[in-house]
């Protein structure tokens, strides 16, 4: 029912989800498609393993106090090479590249945020992007819109012939076609340009693949097409080129590799221990016994957090995230495959009230699920007071009744039989998604900029979140979704939308939808680029939801998740080795 949580499902043999297709409707309607179930035989995917089948043990034997030391060496030499080396404009905003796509970008924040300060004071001041190539030209448009500076996108006008196209000699410049197409994704609503600019590049640098170039730039071309930075999560790309030869003359990419190795060792580490902190924490829970009908996969849901909150440091709230994901599945469990709708009714009253007292009228496995979110929401609410000064109890319950009555009307349809117009869908779907309580979460437990007028726009569901979560509906939307083997039924976008207009292919009705979530980049785009009330913390971990989004809903034909598995299986328990670093003269 819930986009965030459908992408993960009940156990196969679960008696008591197989008791909900009678208990509601033996015969759904065909209107209303209903998830079809994995093959029972199949291999368990690795992200949907309850965690006590897991080898959650942690600590690299490498990691000594020789090992931190030469890694502290590292890092301080290296920012002194970077301060060196960012004296050229084009070396500057190369080497931030590397450090970006290499995933240690939390390593060099500082310094980082002052070369790009001093690249936006010359562009600003016209002396950033007149003479330059493309391929300059467009890097440090991306890394500047990237970090929420405005760069207007005219300074792409010098590159169009007078019929106002782009002109036909870049097209010899590979270079400049990658950083072209890679700028072309930051794009907002109302900038054609930067629409051909994608057009453009795209075309141009499918014919250089189509004429047999090296194999570096051939790799370089596919990784860009298939998955341009913006829209990729760089800590699960980043291992891809830790092995890598970097093509140029840059001598400090090496040094750099293999201070981006020591990082992703110490990381994957501490990954290991949020594992087993969250592992220690669903055992004592107990809901996993409880609720036998209920998904027992933390391991999926930790992962949003780790994929949202990239930040080392911010493991505590890693932690306290992934807790409240976890209760999205279990209460989208219980209104999708088990509750009935009068169950349901007296549930929603009870959270909207949140009145635990009133919670006795309720069924006993609804009764701990309130106790457990009543509980939860307890402990993150006295945390963010106690380090913040704000308590965000008030927003926590308003958030929670929303997606309450959300997934309540999606129930309703269902029973009903009921096909809804497709953007009434489409509204309660975004809140469905699960996407508002995340990110509201995420607002408090970061506990930046909690004023007043921020937790007022952060309780009304924002642009800058409902556009997060209508990619994520849409995604899951496009049929690409068919969940592991959960029971319950959901609907579609693509059915109501078909259904209002009768006739249309199924192939047009999709590309309709693509052409929606195009539409939601620009204006999440947007909201991170040019709004000022939300930390670039906040916008990051909004844009990571929905880069995340097509690694959850890229399932196979067994209803599984294998590059995810592969991902998940690097990031956590995969370490790199390393080769012993010399003294190196920086």
């Amino acid at each position: 029912m819930a986009s965030f949580s459908r992408v993960f499902c009940t156990s196969p043999n679960s008696p008591i989800a197989i008791n909900k297709t009678s208990r509601i409707n033996s015969n759904p309607p065909s209107s209303l498609s209903m998830i079809p179930r994995c093959n029972a035989v199949k291999k368990p995917s690795f992200v949907s393993t309850p965690l006590q089948h897991v080898d959650y043990r942690y600590g690299n034997p490498n990691i000594t106090d020789e090992f931190l030391d030469e890694y502290a060496s590292k890092l301080e030499g290296f920012k002194r090479v970077f301060k060196l080396v960012s004296e050229d404009p084009l070396q500057g905003l190369t080497m931030i590249d590397a450090i970006q796509r290499l995933g240690i970008d939390h390593l060099f924040q500082h310094e980082i945020e002052q070369v790009l300060q001093r690249q936006f004071m010359l562009s600003a001041n016209g002396n950033g992007f007149h003479n330059y190539d493309l391929h300059e030209v467009a890097l440090r448009f991306r890394l500047l819109r990237q970090e929420g500076y405005f760069v207007p996108a005219g300074v792409f006008n010098r590159f169009r012939d007078r019929e106002g196209s782009f002109s036909h000699e870049l097209c010899r410049d590979i270079k400049g076609l990658i950083e072209l197409y890679e700028a072309s994704q930051l794009g907002i609503d109302g900038e054609d340009i930067l629409d051909e600019a994608r057009e453009f590049s795209s075309q141009s640098l499918k014919k250089w693949r189509m004429a047999k170039v090296d194999h570096f730039s051939d790799r370089a071309i596919r990784n860009t097409l298939d998955q341009p930075f913006h829209k990729s999560l760089s800590r699960f790309t980043a291992r891809n080129l830790l092995g890598t030869d970097f093509q140029g003359t840059n001598g400090w990419i090496n040094i750099l590799q293999e201070l981006a190795k020591m990082d992703f060792n110490l990381v994957q580490s501490l990954h290991q221990k949020e594992i087993a902190h969250i592992s220690k924490w669903w055992k004592q829970l107990g809901l996993a016994k409880e609720l036998e009908f209920a998904r027992d996969q933390p391991m999926k849901w930790y992962i949003w957090s780790m994929a949202c909150l990239t930040d080392p440091t911010l493991s505590e709230q890693r932690i306290d995230l992934t807790k409240s994901i976890s209760l999205i599945y279990i209460i989208d469990d219980i209104f999708d495959v088990y509750g009935t709708l009068d169950e349901l009714t007296l549930f929603v009253q009870v959270v909207e009230r949140w009145d635990y007292a009133a919670s006795d009228k309720l069924p006993y496995y609804m009764k701990i699920c309130f106790k457990a979110l009543d509980d939860i929401t307890n402990e993150i609410s006295q945390k963010v007071y106690k380090e913040h000064g704000r308590n965000p109890i008030n927003s926590l319950r308003k958030a929670w009744s929303t997606l309450f009555r959300a997934f309540l009307v999606e129930a309703r349809w269902f029973n009903s039989g009921n096909v809804p117009k497709a953007n009434e869908y489409l509204e309660n779907g975004i809140i469905s998604s699960g996407v508002h309580i995340v990110l509201v979460h995420i607002f408090f437990l970061l506990g930046i900029g909690l004023t007043e007028q921020n937790v007022e726009l952060i309780d009304n569901n924002p642009s800058i979140i409902s556009s997060t979560a209508t990619i994520l509906r849409l995604w899951d939307d496009l049929g690409s979704a068919e969940d592991e083997n959960q029971d319950g039924h959901d609907g579609s976008y693509i059915d109501c939308y078909m259904k209002e207009n009768q006739g249309i292919e199924v192939e047009n009705a999709r590309k309709h939808v693509i052409n929606m979530i195009a539409n939601q980049w620009k204006l999440l785009n947007q909201q991170c680029i040019l709004q000022k009330s939300f930390s670039i913390t906040f916008c990051k971990a909004s844009l990571n939801i929905a880069r995340m989004v097509p690694l959850m809903y890229s399932y196979d034909e067994n209803q599984c998740l294998p590059s995810l598995d592969e991902y998940m299986k690097s990031l956590l328990y995969q370490s790199i080795p390393m080769k012993t670093l010399l003294p190196t003269q920086l």
